[in-house]
């Protein structure tokens, strides 16, 4: 079942005995506490791993402006981007060395692929991942709401486990990546 930010909010919130949501901007404690950390405790959950539904490809769109240093292209990122997991030149997607300065990849390519993380809509959110988001906001709201340390410190062991569980069936839904270049074997010849 697709659940909005508000529907997760208000589970977390309830999970530590708060009163629900129905909105972000309804003007309660547990309102301006769940607009204010949600966003960033999302992003920060989903670029925490390479997640196979937050994990894209997209050919980067080349810059005029030049890097002043070090590389020769300048590359705009995705407006939804998080992380980066690797750049590549024509058909691959890894290869290519690169640095991320400010909003720009720097490569001295003239066309890149960049292999990032993205941030995904919440409604498209897979419940393995809902579940461990949902742990992970009762952890950071119950301080701003109860003030209890020691359940903070209790809820976040628990949603340390729930994103554990989570990348674990995260993981199982691909191939494990082959070895492609390993440079002992290539020395024993």
């Amino acid at each position: 079942m697709a659940l909005s930010a508000l529907a997760m909010c208000s589970r977390a919130l309830l999970k530590i005995g708060a009163t629900t949501i129905a909105s972000f901007d309804e003007g309660t404690a547990e309102a301006e506490v769940a607009a204010n950390l949600y966003p960033s405790t999302r992003d920060a959950l989903v670029s925490a791993y390479p997640w196979s539904f937050a994990t894209g490809q997209r050919t980067l769109a080349r810059l005029s402006a030049v890097p002043v240093a070090d590389y020769r292209c300048a590359f705009q990122l995705p407006s939804d981007f998080l992380r980066a997991l690797s750049a590549g030149s024509g058909p691959r997607g890894a290869g290519v060395a690169y640095r991320i300065a400010e909003d720009r990849l720097h490569a001295d390519e003239e066309s890149v692929t960049l292999t990032y993380i993205f941030r995904p809509v919440d409604e498209v959110l897979p419940p393995f991942f809902q579940a461990a988001l949902i742990a992970r906001l009762a952890a950071e709201f119950v301080i701003p709401l109860t003030e209890n340390t020691a359940r903070a410190q209790l809820l976040f062991e628990l949603a340390e486990r729930e994103f554990r569980g989570a990348r674990l069936t995260d993981s199982q839904q691909d191939q494990p990546p082959a070895i492609t270049d390993f440079p002992l074997i290539t020395a024993r010849g």
